[in-house]
């Protein structure tokens, strides 16, 4: 492994990683193989009391900080895992911390905290809407003391492991607001339920061993006491979860570029050919360090980002551009380590075009990068808004 020095986290990333130890390359690799989801390692991760990281010590949780919680998806990746199959469960809960009532809170949390309850759904993104979250389509009417939902949401990750999903639909058509981003509204959908009721999943293949599906709502009801905060205000509870969402996605890809920087300098120091090893080649060593030195910085935009958040202040601008970075870094280091595996990074034993696979994702999700370019430009650099 890469030399790093010890930091304030030691403690964490050292119990983390001796849990992922006991489940190694060939647990995960069989769990890609077969379109699994993996169940012991999130069982495990669970007792552990990881994934209730960032919940208040009087709901059953750790009372952590962000920081702290993005150490633990780091480690998680760093050690071959794949933190998509779990984060959910770290971060969703923070709309219901922040927004929810007390009886909520107190209802939820404790449950989700022990892992009796996982909250790893979140339904926004709709086939016809992408990332113009304003636009979407999915209703919720109000009919005595429920919400009857219609409507059609995509990409929505682990309906299959999940008991609980944080919903959002329009509560008040887009014309008849002021501001396109009022009229919509958050509620806890119970999943079980809202498959015997109105709710139908469809499972969508895709190139990463990634749980996700697009669902159909036809007159389902959720009762009142569901919505989370006040009604129309459901586009401002999501966007205050998203930072904490895009920080926690870059330390999973630090984790990524960290793993693949561990496994190449490995490889490329062992591999002789033409009576030398290839890591002594300057053709090999500089896409390493260039891979190197972009996931180092991406590490300090992250660190920057939690600070932030955890101190309450504004990071909009750095979780999004520690996601930018992190995928970025990530992405390059997985080049470097697939190229220079030559043949045997493309073998499923050498486990790397599994996790090639995985940190692609994130170019894509859970924002393109075009969009953090746009942000950026629109927000820090004062240029005309382009959409």
């Amino acid at each position: 492994m890469i030399k790093t020095a010890p930091d304030q986290y030691q403690d964490i990333r050292d119990a983390v990683r001796a849990l992922c130890a006991e489940f190694p390359d060939a647990y995960h690799r069989q769990i890609d193989e077969q379109r699994g989801y993996p169940e012991a390692f999130v069982d495990a991760l669970t007792k552990a009391g990881w994934l209730a990281a960032m919940i208040p010590a009087e709901y059953g949780g750790a009372g952590l900080g962000l920081a702290e919680a993005s150490v633990i998806m780091e480690e998680i990746n760093r050690s071959g895992g794949n933190s998509g199959a779990c984060h959910g469960q770290m971060y969703n809960m923070g709309t219901l911390l922040r927004h929810g009532s007390a009886a909520q809170k107190a209802l939820y949390l404790p449950k989700i905290a022990s892992g009796e309850w996982r909250l790893q759904s979140m339904g926004v993104t709709e086939p016809s809407t992408g990332t113009d979250t304003t636009q979407l389509k999915t209703t919720a009417v109000k009919k005595g003391n429920k919400y009857v939902v219609n409507g059609q949401k995509v990409w929505i990750s682990r309906i299959q492991h999940s008991d609980w999903m944080i919903l959002l639909a329009r509560t008040t058509p887009l014309a008849e607001v002021k501001k396109k981003t009022q009229g919509m509204s958050i509620f806890m959908v119970d999943l079980r339920q809202a498959e015997k009721s109105g709710m139908t999943v469809r499972p969508i293949p895709n190139m990463v061993n990634h749980e996700t599906n697009e669902l159909f709502f036809e007159n389902l009801e959720i009762p009142e006491e569901n919505l989370i905060g006040k009604e129309g205000e459901g586009f401002k509870y999501i966007l205050d979860g998203l930072n904490a969402e895009r920080t926690l996605i870059a330390a999973e890809c630090i984790g990524d570029g960290y793993w693949f920087l561990d496994r190449v300098t490995k490889y490329v120091r062992e591999r002789v050919v033409f009576g030398r090893p290839i890591g002594q080649n300057q053709g090999v060593q500089f896409p390493i360090a260039d891979a190197y030195i972009e996931v180092e910085a991406a590490n300090l935009m992250r660190y920057k980002a939690c600070e932030l958040f955890d101190a309450g202040e504004p990071c909009g601008a750095q979780a999004n551009m520690a996601k930018y970075l992190a995928a970025k870094a990530s992405w390059e280091a997985a080049n470097a380590c697939i190229q220079f595996h030559g043949g045997f990074g493309f073998a499923n034993e050498y486990d790397v075009e599994r996790k090639f696979r995985e940190t692609r994702l994130y170019q894509v999700a859970p924002i393109s990068t075009n969009l953090i370019y746009s942000y950026v430009a629109e927000h820090l650099l004062d240029l005309p808004r382009s959409f």
